[in-house]
C-alpha cells in the first residue's frame, strides 16, 4: 500500500460524495411525489405509465398489499427471464445461432437477475443472445433495482409518518425510481463508456487473424465477440447488478478499457446507495440522520479497503522462494493496466456495494486480502450496499442499536421518534439473521455432499473459501465469485437459486412489515431523555452492531477458510 493507493481512494470517496449530495436531493423529490428538478419534461411519460397500467399513483398501499405486489411482479419477471433464455434460439437479435440455455441454468439466471445478484455461472458471449442480453437480462437490471429503491423508500415513509396505514405506492415508486433516476443515469454512463471505447453494436461476431498467424502456413483466426456492451454496462454499474456481458466481466477490455472507464464504474456503483443517505435525511426532515448513517458506511469502507489494499501488497511466499522480486506486491489475477490500487479499491467497492462486478480475479488475492470482500458481504450488503437494499439494511442495523442502548439505559428505545417495541425486533432480527441461515446451512449442505464437492478446483482451506464465497455472494445478493468452483451444475444452480431469491425477499417482507409497524406508529416529541442518532455515539453504535453482528455469525466459518489458509501459506 503506498501513497498512489491512498490517494485513489480519498478521491473517490470526494468525487462520490461530491456527487451523491445533489442526486440525495433528486431522489428525495421521487420518494415523496414532488416534481423532480430537470426532468419534468419526463412526467408526460410517467403519467402514460399510470394509464396503461391503469394504476392510480396517489392510492396508498398497507405494507402486505406492497409487498405482495413485488413478489407478484418480481415473480412474473422470473418466469419472463426463464422463457427467453429457453426459447432465445427461435427468438430475433441472435447472430451467434445460439441455442437454449439449460433449465437448470436458466432457473438459476432468472432468479439471480430478478433479484439484483446477478450471479452467471456461464460465459455471457458464449451464452446469452443479443436478444437476452437486451431484453431479458438488461431488464432486470433496472426493475430489480427499482426493486430496492422501492423498498427503502416505503421504509422511510414508515419512519416519517406520523400514524400512517400507508406506506406508499408500489407502482409509483416503481416507475418513478426508473423514469426519473436509472434511466437518465444510465444513458448519461453508456455515452461515456462509449466514448472511452465500450463497444456498442448488434453485429455478428468477427473472425480476426492474430499477428502470431500472419506467416503461419495454415492460420487459425480468431472470434472476437461483439455486443450491445455500453447500454448493459451502464445499468450493470448504476444498478449494482454486476453481471458481465463478457465472461470476463470488467477485467474485458470491450467492457472497461481505460483507467477512467474503470474509476467512473467505480463512482456509479457506490453513486445511489450514497445518494440515498442524503435522500433519507431530507425525507425526514433531519439531514443530519442521513449524515450519520454515511459517515458509518465511510468508516467501514475505508477501514475494509486499507486491509485489502495492505493484504495485496504483499508478495505471495510461494514467489519469495523462488526469487522473485516481492516489491510489486500480489500481481496475480489482476489487470496491468489498473494495477494493484485500482483493483483491490474495485474488488473493495464491488463488494461493499453488493454489486458484484469484478476486474480483477478474486481466486488470487491473498488469503487474508479475499477475506475482505467476504466479510463486506457478510456484514449484510449495508457498506453502502445495493441500491437501496444497502440503506434499508443499515436502517435496520440502527434499529438494533437504538435497542440495545435502550436496553443499557433502561428506556423504551426510540429511533426518529418511533418507540421500537416487540413486534418491531422480531422483524428486525428476521431480516439480519435470513442470510445468515442460508449462507451456514447451504455451506453445510455443498461441503458435505457429493455433488458440492465436485465442483471444487482447489482443496483445503482455499476450497472451502471458494464454496463459503458463493454462498455469501448469492445469499447477500452479490454475484461476484471467488472462481475455481465448477457452480454451473444442477446441484450449484438450485442452490444458489434458492439462496438469492430467500436473501433478496426473505429480507424485504421483514422490512415491510417494520415500515407498516412504524407508519402506524405517532411520532413522539424530543425529549431530555432521547438518545440522539445523528451523532458520533450513535455512529459508533451502529458501526459496533454492523461487527458484533458479523463477528458472531461468520467468524467461525472464516476460521476455516481464509485465516487458515493465512496461517499455512505463512507457517514456514
Amino acid at each position: 500500500m503506498n501513497a498512489d493507493a491512498l490517494l485513489l481512494l480519498a478521491v473517490f470517496l470526494l468525487v462520490v460524495t461530491a456527487l451523491a449530495w445533489p442526486l440525495g436531493r433528486l431522489l428525495a423529490a421521487v420518494g415523496t411525489g414532488r416534481a423532480v428538478p430537470g426532468l419534468g419534461w419526463l412526467a408526460p411519460v410517467e403519467r402514460l405509465c399510470y394509464r396503461v397500467a391503469g394504476v392510480d399513483p396517489a392510492q396508498g398501499m398497507g405494507w402486505k398489499a406492497y409487498a405482495l405486489a413485488l413478489l407478484a411482479f418480481n415473480g412474473l419477471g422470473a418466469l419472463l427471464v426463464y422463457a427467453v433464455q429457453r426459447l432465445q434460439g427461435w427468438l430475433p437479435f441472435n447472430p451467434q445461432h445460439l441455442g437454449a440455455v439449460s433449465p437448470d441454468s436458466s432457473f438459476n439466471t432468472a432468479l439471480s437477475f430478478v433479484t439484483n445478484t446477478n450471479w452467471q455461472g456461464y460465459g455471457g458471449e458464449q451464452t446469452m443472445s443479443y436478444f437476452s442480453q437486451m431484453v431479458a437480462l438488461a431488464g432486470q437490471n433496472f426493475f430489480s433495482a427499482a426493486t430496492g429503491i422501492a423498498v427503502v423508500f416505503a421504509l422511510i415513509r414508515g419512519l416519517a409518518a406520523r400514524s400512517s396505514r400507508s406506506v406508499g405506492n408500489v407502482w409509483a415508486d416503481l416507475v418513478r425510481s426508473t423514469i426519473y433516476v436509472l434511466l437518465p443515469l444510465s444513458f448519461l454512463l453508456a455515452v461515456f463508456l462509449a466514448g472511452q471505447g465500450v463497444i456498442q453494436n448488434v453485429a455478428p461476431y468477427q473472425e480476426a487473424l492474430p499477428l502470431d498467424q500472419v506467416a503461419s502456413a495454415q492460420p487459425v483466426t480468431q472470434t472476437i465477440a461483439m455486443g450491445p456492451v455500453a447500454s448493459q454496462e451502464a445499468i450493470k454499474m448504476i444498478g449494482t447488478n454486476g453481471g458481465g456481458f463478457f465472461n470476463a466481466n470488467s477485467a474485458h477490455p470491450y467492457e472497461n478499457p481505460t483507467a477512467l472507464s474503470n474509476f467512473a464504474e467505480m463512482v456509479a456503483i457506490f453513486l445511489i446507495p450514497a445518494a440515498l443517505c442524503f435522500a433519507f435525511g431530507a425525507m425526514v426532515g433531519d439531514m443530519r440522520q442521513g449524515c450519520a448513517i454515511y459517515a458509518a458506511m465511510a468508516i467501514l469502507f475505508v477501514a475494509m479497503t486499507l486491509g485489502v489494499m495492505w493484504a495485496e501488497g504483499q508478495a505471495h511466499p510461494a514467489l519469495g522462494a523462488l526469487g522473485v522480486d516481492a516489491v510489486a506486491g500480489n500481481l496475480e489475477g489482476k489487470e496491468t493496466r489498473f494495477g494493484i490500487a485500482a483493483s483491490t479499491l474495485f474488488a473493495a467497492v464491488t463488494t461493499a456495494a453488493s454489486c458484484g462486478a469484478v476486474n480483477a480475479m478474486h481466486d488470487s488475492l491473498m488469503p487474508l486480502g479475499g477475506l475482505v470482500p467476504l466479510a463486506l458481504m457478510q456484514f449484510g450488503e449495508v457498506v453502502f450496499g445495493g441500491v437501496g437494499s444497502g440503506l434499508y439494511g443499515m436502517l435496520v442495523f440502527a434499529l438494533l442499536g437504538v435497542f440495545i442502548a435502550g436496553l443499557m439505559i433502561g428506556r423504551t428505545p426510540e429511533y426518529l421518534g418511533k418507540k421500537i417495541q416487540t413486534y418491531d425486533m422480531k422483524m428486525v432480527a428476521l431480516a439480519i439473521l435470513v442470510t445468515p441461515i442460508v449462507v451456514l446451512a447451504g455451506t453445510a449442505i455443498a461441503v458435505a455432499s457429493d455433488a458440492g464437492l465436485a465442483g471444487l478446483a482447489n482443496p483445503g482451506a482455499h476450497g472451502f473459501t471458494e464454496i463459503l464465497y458463493a454462498f455469501s455472494s448469492a445469499a447477500n445478493n452479490n454475484g461476484s465469485a471467488f472462481a475455481g468452483l465448477s457452480a454451473n451444475t444442477p446441484f450449484y444452480n438450485a442452490m444458489l437459486g434458492v439462496a438469492v431469491w430467500l436473501g433478496r425477499f426473505g429480507v424485504i417482507v421483514p422490512v415491510l412489515a417494520l415500515a407498516g409497524s412504524l407508519a402506524a406508529k405517532p411520532r413522539l416529541a424530543v425529549t431530555g431523555g432521547t438518545m440522539p442518532t445523528h451523532g458520533p455515539l450513535f455512529v459508533t453504535l451502529l458501526i459496533g452492531a454492523v461487527l458484533l453482528v458479523g463477528v458472531l455469525n461468520y467468524v467461525p466459518a472464516l476460521a476455516l477458510g481464509p485465516v487458515a489458509e493465512h496461517l499455512q501459506l505463512f507457517a514456514h
